[in-house]
This record gives C-alpha cells, sequence and structure tokens, in this order.
C-alpha cells in the first residue's frame, strides 16, 4: 500500500521559511510527522495504540531535500510501508507539490514499537502485524533498513 493523494497535507507557513526564501530543513520534519499522523490509523497505530499501553518511537530518520519549496506551498504526502520485522517498522514519506505534483523531498523512518509503562521495546501486537503485512509495498529502502550492518 502505497498512498499517494494530491490532497492537502499542509502548506508551508511563514514561520518555516528562512532567510533564503524557502522551507527551513526542520520544518520537512513537520510536515513528515504530520504525514506519520495521517498513516496511523491505516496501521492501527495512533491513539488507539496508545490507548493500549504501547506508541512508536522513532529510531533513526533521513531525509533528502530534492526540490525547495517556498511559502504557502501546498504539500501532499505519499506513504508507503517498506519493510518491519517483531520490532521494527519501516516507512517512506515522499511530499509533492500538491498542485504541480513534482516530488520536493522523501523521508525514510525506522519506528520501535514501545511499551509505555516500561519505555522498553516490545513486539508489535499481531493485528499490527497483520495491517503492516496488508500494506507493505514491494519498494526497496533507499538508505535505512531494519538492522544495522554487523548486528
Amino acid at each position: 500500500m502505497a498512498t499517494r493523494t494530491t490532497e492537502v497535507l499542509c502548506r508551508v507557513r511563514p514561520e518555516w521559511v528562512d532567510h533564503y526564501g524557502h522551507m527551513n530543513l526542520a520544518y520537512y520534519l513537520v510536515a513528515f510527522d504530520l504525514a506519520t499522523d495521517r498513516l496511523w490509523p491505516a496501521l492501527n497505530l495512533g491513539a488507539p495504540f496508545r490507548a493500549r499501553g504501547l506508541g512508536t518511537f522513532a529510531a533513526e530518520s533521513w531525509q533528502a531535500y530534492l526540490r525547495e519549496v517556498v511559502r504557502d506551498a501546498p504539500l501532499a504526502a505519499a506513504s508507503a510501508v517498506l519493510a518491519f520485522d517483531a520490532k521494527r517498522l519501516l516507512i517512506r514519506h515522499r511530499l509533492h507539490h500538491a498542485e504541480e505534483g513534482w516530488l520536493a523531498a522523501e523521508n525514510e523512518v525506522l519506528y520501535l514499537c514501545v511499551d509505555l509503562a516500561t519505555r522498553r521495546v516490545v513486539s508489535w501486537p499481531e493485528d499490527v502485524l497483520a495491517r503492516f503485512a496488508a500494506a507493505r509495498t514491494d519498494e526497496a529502502p533507499r538508505r535505512l533498513a531494519l538492522t544495522r550492518p554487523g548486528r
């Protein structure tokens, strides 16, 4: 399930623009996090997951800035589940200009399943793993992996 939408995720806010006149790199992470919030319900994550005492913690992320966006540019997101195992989830987000369609940036994030009471990594519940399996694409990650070499 790679989701692609022209629905506006957000617009580049004035406070997100730096002294070069384009969106500052820190705010790309804000936009990617908004895309994560939009993806989570399809994967049984988010608020209902937290109600079960579980959370998703980002362990690693990678960003590529491909084309600059400026103040008030409408951004849309495409999200994909790239890989997962018993305790990890690797996703990719791509930010597109919502009206013109070109790719502005992409992001890969490695998430861990965490027990919020103990703050320890635990296994994903079976229903969540089933959602991951149903949503997984055959796209390969560009930079991240479930495990690091030598581990």
